[in-house]
């Protein structure tokens, strides 16, 4: 069988910084810190729920996340405002390097799935608006378990789902907690370094793959 790859997709296939001109129409100067606080806080959010099992979808996550980022930077929107942020969140575009990098893989013949702590409808909603749906076989969402990465049991539930094995699946991811978190479930594990500035979670738990984009990929997975 041809080896299977989990594409995480907030921040790996798709730019949660896209939201960074809508920002910039509403707050000027402060819009990167905002969407970085904004992106920051919406993780923080999933994983504290995880922790609690006090789960809620991951699209509450978000809007609490802007609740939260609205306060911190004393910025008052108004309703309507608030809509238009979340509905831009629901149709982000991809990495500029993505679909010539999905192209390749799929042609090499790999199995590709999407990946993700969101719903399944807001990912598919995702990736038809990014124009990439069509290279997964399937979109797997935590949701389906009420859990989030990096809970071992969500990489058990794609395994699962996906009919593959851990020694034969690759996580891809530019998020190093979902890096570490397929290595410790079983998994090998890719990371998309996509700054320099990034940096790797010290845990003596190192990536399998470290690449820059997924256009690298293909040939270090051969």
């Amino acid at each position: 069988m041809s080896a299977t790859l989990a594409f995480d997709v907030y921040g790996t296939l798709i730019d949660t910084h896209g939201i960074v001109s809508k920002l910039h129409e509403l707050i000027g100067t402060k819009a990167e810190d905002f969407s970085q606080t904004w992106r920051e806080k919406q993780l923080e959010y999933s994983f504290r729920r995880g922790l609690m099992q006090n789960y809620q979808k991951f699209s509450v996550c978000t809007s609490n996340a802007l609740d939260y980022t609205c306060t911190y930077y004393r910025e008052d929107f108004t309703k309507e405002q608030r809509i238009a942020l979340l509905d831009s969140y629901r149709t982000l575009p991809a990495f500029d390097d993505v679909k010539q990098g999905l192209t390749q893989l799929k042609e090499a013949g790999y199995r590709l799935y999407a990946f993700s702590n969101g719903s399944a409808d807001a990912v598919e909603t995702l990736l038809v608006t990014a124009g990439i749906r069509e290279f997964f076989l399937n979109v797997i969402s935590t949701d389906d378990l009420k859990s989030f990465k990096p809970n071992p049991a969500v990489y058990s539930h794609f395994l699962r789902e996906a009919n593959a094995s851990g020694s034969d699946s690759w996580l891809v991811s530019s998020n190093p907690f979902d890096v570490i978190g397929a290595i410790s479930a079983g998994m090998r594990a890719v990371w998309i370094q996509r700054s320099q500035q990034a940096i790797f979670d010290p845990w003596d738990i190192e990536p399998t793959i470290t690449v820059r984009n997924l256009i690298e990929l293909n040939e270090k997975l051969d």
